[in-house]
């Protein structure tokens, strides 16, 4: 992966920031009886007022614009017309382009007033935490992609979560995956090394049981093997001569 232009990080900056505003429209709008479809119709009419554009729809066959995972489900979901229940744990990833230049970024929510359980809070704290460790422990030119993954695994360790070891973050930019990919797991000092200018995507997703994953029918949901709840964030990150630059943000 080749470094970004200045004009080239300017467009996924402003991309990003288009793209933090409609992820966080859409978790408010993450309730009891709306569906994926319904919040998969929002998306669409965002990223089009946003004039973005909604680059995972026909990605390699993909149906909608945006994936949606409840539950068990990982990441990858197909939105469906099944209304959200109280208490279901909803992933939201959204990836789209400003004028070519590809940014991602990933959240997860609860549906419903009531307050989550002591182990589904314990998942999304620490999830974003995680994420939070992993940006942090870049710092700048010459970051080893280990030093993310480990700094992302101590948390999830610490906080005994299942740490999902098939899918992986990625290089991001001219193109939804580009090298190098970024697991969540892994050695300080060991693997890429980042340079300045590179943009990566960071994203933790994690489990309350194991960390083996099922590839379900519709070919696309990925979903924990034991039917654990799972939490997956996200951001697009900047690396910079001397840490980092969140690039989706508000």
């Amino acid at each position: 992966m080749k470094p970004k232009t200045e004009a080239e990080i300017e467009l996924m900056r402003v991309g990003g920031q288009k793209l933090a505003l409609i992820l966080n429209k859409l978790a408010g709008e993450v309730k009891p009886g709306v569906s994926g479809k319904d919040i998969a119709a929002i998306a669409a009419a965002e990223v089009k007022k946003a004039d973005l554009q909604p680059i995972l729809l026909g990605y390699e066959g993909y149906p909608d614009v945006i994936c949606i995972s409840v539950n068990d489900g990982i990441v990858h979901g197909v939105p469906t017309a099944t209304p959200f229940k109280e208490g279901d744990v909803v992933k939201l990833d959204l990836t789209v382009a400003n004028k070519g230049m590809v940014v991602d970024s990933a959240l997860t929510v609860v549906a419903g007033d009531a307050k989550p359980s002591a182990d589904v809070q314990r998942l999304l704290s620490a999830s974003k935490a995680s994420l939070d460790a992993g940006i942090a422990a870049i710092k700048g030119d010459g970051t080893r992609v280990g030093d993310i993954a480990a700094a992302v695994q101590d948390v999830l360790d610490k906080h005994k979560l299942g740490i999902v070891r098939d899918l992986v973050g990625h290089g991001v930019g001219y193109g939804v995956h580009e090298d190098p990919n970024v697991p969540n797991y892994g050695v300080a000092g060991t693997g890429p090394t980042l340079m300045s200018g590179m943009t990566i995507a960071i994203e933790p997703m994690a489990t309350l049981g194991d960390w083996h994953v099922d590839f379900l029918a519709d070919g696309w949901t990925v979903a924990t093997h034991d039917g654990s709840l799972s939490a997956h964030f996200e951001h697009t990150v900047l690396i910079t001569e001397d840490g980092a630059e969140i690039l989706t943000l508000p």
